[in-house]
């Protein structure tokens, strides 16, 4: 590549992979003012398969939302790929590595409802009942898994998710729903046979929404102007709950952002190397270890959480199975972060 070309950066098109991929790019702009940097947009399957319900148990494609933008990489079309590195594969092709990993952003789950008062503003009083109909829920602030009613309709498209619902809460019924984040949120504020979806904190932030006061869901008010007009706010009257990772474990790599260049290509590389975070790569190395020891992939009902305690390593791992979960931790050096991902999952086997 000659000095003066743009070092082109690979992305999917959906809001969140835009926003990621625009974070990456200020943080390598930043470092390398000499060097430009253009955003390249790759469609992949994932992004054409917007009907699969990811969570009704059929076999979908291996690499979702990487094989195109790998590909990319293989022709020369860009020089570096940005995942969510929840949807990287564990084994890599030939030829292709993980450069670098960002500082991961929040790794939280959060449950969004309907408010009460909202939901309640919507009821025809004339309206005349029929078999099978069902009245619009909403619900108080401060929504649990222990005071979510019984029988309550959680949407989700991660197996992951739904297994974990349905052993905090086997009386609930878990359905699939698919779409960004805009869309899913949209879905439940009119698709009255819904009751809560689960989505992750790092995605909201990134698309600068942020949980304010009395839990509302609301675009994040301190952007600027300008910026608040380009935001799709989400519709009014969404409220959310964040669960903690002790009580609800995030998918292997959640919040985190994976570089991922041609072996050798010492150019990205040095990019990666400069955006790379240490806690950050060796808890997802630990992550990742685990998974693939677990002979499983990115649908694969296994959740893991690491960070760094101290000196040590530590890791925390569950495995849903028919309605059932195990949870395994330990800890490591941090230097021996794949070997303990391979030790938690050992215990789980």
């Amino acid at each position: 590549m000659n000095r003066m070309d743009p070092m082109r950066i690979g992305t999917r098109g959906s809001s969140l992979a835009l926003a990621q991929a625009h974070q990456v790019i200020a943080a390598a702009r930043a470092a390398f003012s000499d060097q430009r940097f253009e955003i390249k947009i790759i469609k992949t399957t994932g992004d054409k398969l917007q009907t699969a319900a990811l969570a009704g148990g059929e076999t979908l494609p291996r690499g979702l939302f990487t094989k195109e933008l790998e590909e990319a990489l293989f022709n020369g079309d860009v020089d570096i790929a940005v995942h969510s590195l929840k949807d990287l594969p564990t084994d890599l092709p030939e030829g292709l590595e993980l450069g670098g990993v960002g500082q991961r952003a929040d790794v939280r789950e959060v449950l969004v409802y309907r408010d009460l008062t909202h939901a309640a503003a919507r009821v025809d009083p004339q309206a005349e009942w029929r078999p099978g109909s069902r009245p619009v829920q909403g619900f108080r602030p401060g929504l649990t898994w222990a005071t979510l009613p019984k029988g309550a309709v959680i949407a989700t498209s991660s197996n992951r998710r739904a297994a974990q619902a349905v052993c905090l809460r086997p009386d609930c019924r878990v359905v699939p729903i698919r779409g960004n984040v805009g869309t899913r949120l949209q879905k439940l504020w009119e698709q009255l046979e819904i009751d809560a979806t689960l989505l992750a904190m790092a995605g909201l932030q990134r698309l600068d929404l942020e949980i304010g006061p009395g839990g509302r869901l609301r675009v994040n008010p301190r952007l600027s102007p300008t910026r608040r007009v380009e935001i799709v706010a989400p519709p009014e009257g969404l409220l959310a709950t964040v669960f903690e990772p002790e009580e609800m474990l995030p998918a292997v790599g959640q919040g985190a952002v994976g570089l991922e260049v041609r072996t050798g290509d010492s150019k990205a590389l040095d990019v990666c190397a400069a955006l790379d975070h240490f806690n950050t790569r060796h808890s997802i190395l630990a992550e990742r270890a685990f998974l693939k020891a677990m002979g499983g992939g990115c649908q694969s009902p296994v959740a893991a959480f690491a960070r760094v305690v101290g000196h040590q390593l530590q890791l925390r791992a569950a495995a849903f199975m028919e309605g059932q979960v195990r949870f395994a931790e330990d800890r490591r050096p941090v230097r021996l972060a794949a070997e303990l991902g391979v030790a938690v999952a050992a215990k789980l086997l």
